[in-house]
This record gives structure tokens, C-alpha cells and sequence, in this order.
């Protein structure tokens, strides 16, 4: 990802929602150095932000309800959250909470494009998003994975203004022609029974070692550490709890798809 900042339309902010904050917290901790630190007030619900250093750059939280999924998502930051949330209805999707403000930090709704890939919506005020991007354990490029890959083109440029970079096998998103993501339909070695989910990765320094460090820890490597065809080093994890989420080697954003 070559943004370093929040920008609109961008991806701004990773959250777990996960079925035990407690292990997640160490799990992750031992996996990318982060530092956890819990909100003491009762309404914040148990919210867990993520440090790397002194950056907040990941916020974990308990599932909101009985039997739902562990499972990452993945915020994109907007100037107007209720007005992108219309546009993004009117598009075809679904508004499944919000929007809504939380304390002074922002406005947020989360939404299921199309195809049902669940993705947020953020309206910064006190909290812009993530203070660091691409550096290991923090957010470095985001994939939507899905069954429907020319409705989703039509789809995320109409409602955020995304540029694509056009490829038959792998589109990339961008903010102005500078890639955040990229596009992965489930015919192109994804199960079918993998639903449509954006999925973050995370740089590191060594994805070897991050996942081995991840599969001692409990997690499962779904792919194990990768040379994909653009030179990128990859891997995929499921975490003791269940949540799926990519890693990939520093410096290795900026490659073609």
C-alpha cells in the first residue's frame, strides 16, 4: 500500500471482533509486537486498541452477538458517513449497522457490499484512523475476495471513487492510481465455499518466521509463506479464535500485482 495516511476513500482502520479478546490479545501480541491497551469505560464494551510503539494502528473487540464468526474488518475512511452509506444502498448493498457515533472519536456504519463482503465506513473527527501504514505489524494491503468480480468493480468506484488498475487475473485498488488492494475472485484458488470477506495483510519483516510463530501460537496457516508471481512474499493465518488475516513482506507493497 503505497498511502501512509488516512485518506478518504482509503483504508483507514483493522478491527477483530473475536470470541476471546483475552488470548487474541496475546496471541497477537507475541505475533506482531503489538501493545494492548483496553477502553475502562463500561460502554466502550471491552474496545482494545493495538499499539505499535506509541501507533495505534488495530483495534480488537468481543463479537457483538451470540455465534457470530471471529472475523477481521476493514474500514475505509469517508467525509460523510451517512451520505456514502445512502450511495452505497443505492448501489446495491446493505447497510447492517449505523451509522452511528462513537464518543467524539467519529461516525461509523457497516455495510455488506453486493455480493455480501462486510467492510466499515469511517467518518474521522478526534480519530482519524490508523497512525502508520506498511511497516511490520502494521496494515500494509487489503483484498476483497469474491464470487463477483464485475459487480464489485462497479461497485467500490462508484460509492468511493477508487481507481482500478486493470489486470485479468488481479485489479488493484487505488486513491488517485496510488494501490491499497487488490481484487481476488474465488475461481482463482479460493474454495467456493469461502464467502465474499475483504482481507487484510499485515507486514513483517520475515513471513517465514511470523508464521511459524503463528502456527505455535495456535493458528492455522490456510496458506502457507508464498512467492507469489509479483515478487511479493505472502501468507495466510486463522487465528486460534477463527479470524483470517494475511501477512506479507515489508517493502513488497509496492509491487505490481
Amino acid at each position: 500500500m503505497k498511502l501512509t495516511a488516512p485518506v478518504p476513500g482509503g483504508p483507514c482502520w483493522i478491527e477483530l471482533s473475536t470470541s476471546d479478546v483475552p488470548a487474541a490479545k496475546s496471541f497477537y501480541t507475541a505475533l506482531f509486537g503489538w501493545r494492548c491497551e483496553t477502553d475502562p469505560r463500561e460502554e466502550a464494551g471491552g474496545y482494545t486498541v493495538a499499539h505499535l510503539r506509541e501507533d495505534r494502528v488495530a483495534a480488537l473487540s468481543p463479537v457483538h452477538q451470540p455465534g457470530q464468526p471471529p472475523a477481521w474488518t476493514v474500514s475505509f475512511a469517508v467525509d460523510d458517513a451517512d451520505g456514502t452509506a445512502g450511495k452505497a444502498t443505492e448501489a446495491g448493498g446493505s447497510l447492517l449497522v449505523g451509522p452511528m457515533d462513537v464518543f467524539e472519536e467519529g461516525r461509523f456504519a457497516v455495510l455488506a457490499d453486493p455480493s455480501g463482503a462486510v467492510f466499515s465506513l469511517w467518518q474521522g473527527r478526534a480519530f482519524a484512523g490508523a497512525d502508520t501504514f506498511n511497516e511490520p505489524g502494521a496494515l500494509g494491503w487489503t483484498e476483497l475476495v469474491t464470487h463477483a468480480r464485475e459487480p464489485a468493480l462497479a461497485f467500490y468506484p462508484g460509492v468511493l471513487g477508487w481507481t482500478v488498475t486493470p489486470s485479468d487475473t488481479y485489479p488493484q485498488w487505488g486513491i488517485d492510481g496510488e494501490d491499497f488492494g487488490g481484487l481476488l475472485t474465488v475461481d482463482e484458488g479460493v474454495p467456493s465455499e469461502v464467502p465474499p470477506h475483504w482481507l487484510p495483510y499485515i507486514a513483517v519483516a520475515d513471513v517465514d518466521a511470523t508464521a511459524a510463530t503463528a502456527q505455535s501460537g495456535g493458528g492455522d496457516l490456510l496458506m502457507p509463506p508464498t512467492d507469489i508471481a509479483s515478487g511479493r512474499t505472502i501468507a495466510v493465518v486463522r487465528d486460534p479464535q477463527g479470524a483470517v488475516f494475511g501477512v506479507y513482506r515489508a517493502g513488497d507493497e509496492n509491487q505490481a500485482g
